[in-house]
């Protein structure tokens, strides 16, 4: 492991606190994920007796080879969200927007 990738298993996104905060008042449980690295999603979110993993990137933010990887031999739906708003679609709160 090169030194880069050692400094980005842990990197949190700027946005991951505030959807962290945004799913705890709806009811939601988490728990990060971002220490195991090696391209496993940042989230683990439970709600309602369902498990969601979540992938945050900031806008503009791409996923790396390592979580493409990682997300293609995962055996279960990983979401990538970009926001509070995309965070609660996921969990099914509110309704997904599509942007033009």
């Amino acid at each position: 492991m090169t030194a880069r990738n050692a400094r980005r298993i842990h990197r949190i996104d700027a946005n991951q606190g505030a959807i962290i905060e945004a799913l705890h008042r709806v009811g939601c449980t988490t728990q990060s994920l971002t220490s195991i690295g090696g391209g496993c999603p940042d989230l683990l979110v439970a709600r309602a007796n369902k498990l969601y993993l979540l992938e945050i990137k900031t806008d503009g933010g791409t996923l790396e080879q390592s979580q493409l990887d990682w997300i293609k031999g995962w055996n279960s739906q990983v979401h990538t969200v970009r926001s509070i708003e995309g965070a609660l679609a996921v969990v099914g709160l509110i309704k997904a927007t599509l942007s033009a």
